[in-house]
């Protein structure tokens, strides 16, 4: 009997989660779309065909509630045999503008959502990933993170801190559960055409513009889901991929100016 692999994806009902959703439904997977959007999710499934229909599951998840988690997991995995393959921690939210503009409680949120939901999914899944470890598909985890990542972003202070912060954590966890099997990794896109960066105020986009597509990052999530290599950090895009090697490759004066430049 055949075994489909099986993914959760948190933050599924739009943007890259959605994207995301519809590529490996389509490349045969079992997915687990999730998100407090119940709405959103209902309309992805209204979409699909019978055949995708039947390997999709959804539920209403808020990523920084601890019990939330752990029922959506224990839901996902009791229509897929009790297997998770990947888990994509997607679900993130971005406030924009010089941080004195913003409200505290809204910049606290963001941490709470990008930091704390994303520790809260990793921390819960891992049962669940380490028996799949030895399976044909293997299990990893991957964290969407962010070029805010390579240097912090006037203008997007708190998101960059905890792209920073997912970064971190995926770096660490990549080798604390490598003696489970248990492969963690990160994407790092720019700037992505979803209504995330609708009226965002950073001199960045101003200066680099939108230039990728949710569609854009979903195939990259795959090409990762099947990668077997070493690689931890998988930057999206022409301009990301420039920045992260010029950040290697600059002294940290020059990569300070180069983003004074960008988000003037």
């Amino acid at each position: 009997m055949t075994i489909i692999p099986s993914i959760l994806i948190s933050g599924a009902a739009a943007g890259i989660g959605k994207a995301t959703a519809l590529k490996f439904l389509a490349e045969g997977w079992r997915v687990g779309a999730y998100d407090i959007d119940r709405d959103g999710l209902t309309a992805l499934a209204n979409k699909l065909a019978d055949d995708q229909r039947m390997r999709l599951v959804t539920g209403v998840l808020d990523v920084t509630d601890n019990d939330n988690w752990q029922q959506a997991l224990d839901d996902f995995t009791s229509h897929s045999g009790g297997s998770l393959n990947l888990l994509f921690n997607n679900a993130g939210i971005l406030c924009s503008g010089p941080l004195a503009d913003g409200g505290l409680e809204a910049q606290q949120k963001l941490v709470d959502v990008n930091v704390r939901g994303l520790l809260a999914g990793c921390y819960h899944a891992l049962p669940y990933l380490q028996q799949a470890a030895t399976s044909d598909h293997g299990a990893r985890v991957i964290n969407m993170s962010s070029a805010s990542a390579i240097y912090g972003q006037p203008g997007l202070a708190v998101y960059s801190a905890s792209k920073f912060a997912v970064r971190g954590m995926t770096e660490a966890l990549d080798l604390e559960w490598a003696p489970h099997g248990v492969k963690v990794m990160d994407v790092m896109p720019l700037f992505v055409r979803t209504r995330m960066v609708t009226n965002m105020n950073a001199g960045s986009i101003k200066r680099l513009g939108v230039r990728l597509t949710p569609e854009d990052i979903a195939a990259t999530v795959y090409r990762m889901a099947h990668y077997r290599g070493t690689r931890v950090h998988w930057p999206v895009g022409l301009q990301t991929k420039l920045m992260m090697g010029a950040s290697k490759l600059s002294p940290n004066w020059l990569t300070r100016l180069t983003n004074r430049w960008i988000t003037r």
